[in-house]
């Protein structure tokens, strides 16, 4: 009986099974990238028009002492520049050849241990970004600047405001806490509060002092972007850049020095992302075109900011188009936001004659405090 079973029903077994594999093809556009440009370009224009605030508020102060006539004008103009960091020609090539060996270093030692090391460092300098970023926003209301400018004595820190304390426990609570479930699904919200808040914090103390400056930056760091995403293959292997973004033999979704949002209509899943430094090291120059605009008091059409802030969008979205042509392979975003905003800039001053004084000054001429001064003495 059983042998007739099997003659009869032997066809059947010796059919060809054949396996199709199936796989989707990722959408033209993701909402992931549309938000992240958005947040990209929200963070740099915050942060433009704080810095800006900033210098104008200082410019003012300076005016109203050149009209006394003060004799501690020198002394008073250098403490007012303090708690901002001019960087220079040496320190912008320094910066990006530092940023390489860091950036090695991530490569060779990427395990479990040194990305819990990365994200106390992220958590300690988000904490205090987004405590600078709470305390200015909320100083700007009536009822609470009483306490933004009433300081205590804290030891090893100095005077603190009370509304400096006030905050301090909510963002130190809200890294803790993000470092702690940052492995959930929507831990990348966290993320992405601390980053921004860095960001603007960084942009607002960082400052470049004049175009020559931001050129050697963008410059340096262009052929940084374009060496460790394509041409380190050649001596790793690999991409340098896109392993250590992935966060390879890390056990982690990436390094938490980036942006990122979950790519929601992609079949395969995933983050889109962007790397601090294509917001920050851009930004700097747009921060620096707003500042120049308000202190030589040009309107928004006939400054710099809107071409800059143009530039800046139109670089980045050149870059997700160029990341979904090549099939979301990994793609240098400085290799085209750089040529954007350096050339609107370049080809603008030119055309305007505002070239040497943004090449050289980066601000407009002040007189003298000497010269203010001179009358007094010819009175003695």
């Amino acid at each position: 009986m059983a042998e007739w079973i099997l003659k009869s029903y032997a066809p059947f077994y010796l059919n060809v099974v054949s396996v199709a594999l199936y796989s989707p093809k990722r959408p033209a556009v993701d909402i992931a990238e549309v938000f992240l440009w958005l947040m990209a370009v929200g963070t740099i224009l915050c942060a433009s028009y704080w810095s800006a605030w900033t210098a104008r508020e200082v410019a003012i102060e300076q005016d109203k002492l050149l009209k006394d006539a003060s004799e501690e004008i020198l002394e008073v103009r250098g403490a007012g520049s303090s708690g901002f960091v001019d960087i220079n020609t040496m320190s912008a090539i320094f910066f990006v050849v530092a940023a390489s060996c860091f950036l090695v270093m991530l490569y060779k030692l990427m395990s479990f241990w040194f990305v819990e090391v990365l994200v106390v460092l992220f958590c300690i300098g988000g904490v205090e970004g987004l405590q600078t970023c709470l305390v200015t926003l909320l100083s700007c209301f009536r009822c609470f600047q009483r306490f933004a400018e009433s300081f205590i004595k804290v030891p090893l820190f100095g005077a603190v405001s009370h509304l400096t304390l006030a905050v301090c426990p909510f963002c130190i609570t809200f890294a803790v806490v993000w470092a702690v479930y940052r492995r959930i699904s929507f831990a990348w919200i966290g993320q992405d509060i601390l980053g921004i808040a860095l960001i603007i914090t960084v942009l607002q103390i960082v400052r470049v002092p004049n175009l020559k400056v931001g050129t050697v930056l963008l410059g340096c760091a262009f052929l940084y972007d374009i060496f460790w995403v394509f041409v380190s293959k050649w001596w790793f292997h690999e991409s340098v850049m896109i392993v250590v973004a992935r966060g390879d033999k890390s056990g982690e979704d990436g390094i938490p020095m980036l942006l990122k949002i979950p790519r929601i209509y992609d079949p395969w899943g995933g983050y889109s992302v962007i790397g601090f430094g294509d917001i920050i090291l851009p930004g700097l120059l747009v921060a620096f075109s707003l500042r120049y605009d308000w202190l030589t008091k040009k309107t928004l059409r006939a400054g710099y900011f809107i071409w800059a802030m143009t530039a800046y969008g139109l670089g980045l979205l050149v870059t997700y188009v160029a990341l979904n042509l090549m099939d979301g392979h990994g793609q240098p975003a400085l290799l085209y936001i750089v040529p954007f905003i350096l050339g609107t800039f370049i080809t603008l001053g030119k055309k305007r004659g505002d070239l040497k004084t943004l090449w050289t000054r980066g601000e407009p001429e002040r007189p003298c405090p000497h010269v203010q001064l001179q009358p007094l003495e010819q009175r003695e």
